[in-house]
């Protein structure tokens, strides 16, 4: 298989879901710590979510024996002084993400890669719905009346599908 940059790129991303899910653990122990165990939840499962769509991709570049290697995370963020600046940061990140699963789209696109191109496709519609739920939290957050409202809301509501999609694609070593 020959370097492309759709697979340079997925394996820049590879990266990029492993810091996501290191940044998400860094707001769930700082929800945790404010003594928030709805929120942090919420955030350790966000954080296995993201960990599993990096080991999707894993088993992706296996399956068609593409080289790559594992990269480092860079230092995530773990100080906050409000409710609302982690899940703004979270929003923020998957927005970020989002851009960076378009451009892994329109890169298999523009080199012919059907394989690469219909592997996306699931990342996309995981995007609109990681969106869809930050913005959902954050505008939760900014229109509370004190802490325990967004503990309630998360308690009885279901936000996004907490990484349970039967039509994802296989994580190398399984989905945790």
């Amino acid at each position: 298989m020959t370097s492309t940059s759709f697979n340079t790129l997925l394996s820049t991303q590879i990266g990029n879901e492993f810091a996501a899910s290191q940044q998400y653990i860094a707001v769930a122990t700082w929800f945790a710590n404010q003594d928030l165990p709805q929120l942090a939840r919420y955030f350790y499962r966000q954080s296995v979510e993201e960990r599993n769509h990096a080991m999707m991709m894993v088993q992706y570049m296996l399956d068609r024996d593409i080289p790559f290697t594992i990269p480092g995370v860079p230092t995530v963020r773990n100080d906050f002084s409000t409710v609302t600046e982690p899940l703004a940061l979270a929003l923020q990140q998957e927005k970020e993400v989002t851009g960076h699963i378009e451009a892994l789209f329109r890169a298999a696109r523009s080199e012919d890669d059907a394989l690469g191109e219909q592997f996306m496709l699931w990342f996309l519609k995981e995007q609109v719905e990681e969106v869809a739920s930050m913005t959902t939290l954050l505008n939760i957050a900014e229109r509370a009346d004190n802490l325990f409202d967004i503990e309630n809301f998360i308690a009885r509501e279901t936000i996004g599908d907490g990484g349970r999609d039967s039509s994802a694609p296989e994580a190398a070593g399984g989905t945790l």
